[in-house]
């Protein structure tokens, strides 16, 4: 019974959406049916998307040494940790659950907390194809305020969260991170 309660605790939240699909079927299949696309569609993505971000977290991992990391990106390396955090999330490519991994051999590697908040807004916020395509669509004016507001405000965000975490949660990260990878 232990071991059922463990499963739908870890895995309740896609119980629950399964059933709800399958309840949708008998409610209204052509929105079912949608659904189902859409999942499919997202599935699909990330079966091509993943494959090379694990690939790309394996050589961090194993080609940048620990003390080139803290040395770039670690507490002491100022406005270039800051600077290499973005630009590392703004070249980077695929969604947003992307980052996460990459984040976590960051952590493993030394990274600085905020340099790892800052890397995480600038892949959400900065990516050089959405700027392209944001000037395009909405205009430069729009496109290059948006940056430069990206770019003020993701570093101060970064701050406020390193400095309003508490110290165990953020070393508890570190311990996680490097658990993780082994």
């Amino acid at each position: 019974m232990k071991t059922v309660l463990k499963y739908v605790k870890k895995y309740g939240l896609l119980i629950l959406s399964l059933a709800t699909l399958i309840i949708l079927f008998f409610v209204d299949i052509d929105t079912a049916k949608v659904a189902s696309n859409s999942i499919l569609s997202q599935f699909k993505t990330m079966l091509l998307i993943i494959p090379s971000i694990f690939i790309l977290l394996g050589l961090i991992d194993v080609w940048v040494p620990r003390e080139t990391m803290v040395k770039y990106m670690g507490p002491d390396s100022g406005i270039k940790g800051v600077i290499l955090a973005f630009l590392l999330g703004s070249c980077a490519a695929g969604p947003l659950y992307g980052a996460f991994p990459l984040a976590q051999v960051l952590l493993k590697k030394g990274a600085k907390f905020s340099n790892i908040m800052i890397f995480i807004g600038a892949w959400s916020t900065t990516k050089i194809p959405m700027f392209l395509f944001e000037g395009s669509a909405l205009g430069w004016k729009f496109a290059l305020i948006r940056l430069g507001l990206d770019i003020i405000v993701i570093p101060i965000i970064a701050l406020v969260l390193e400095k309003t975490t508490k110290k165990e949660i953020i070393e508890k990260l570190y311990i996680q991170a490097e658990k993780a990878q082994k």
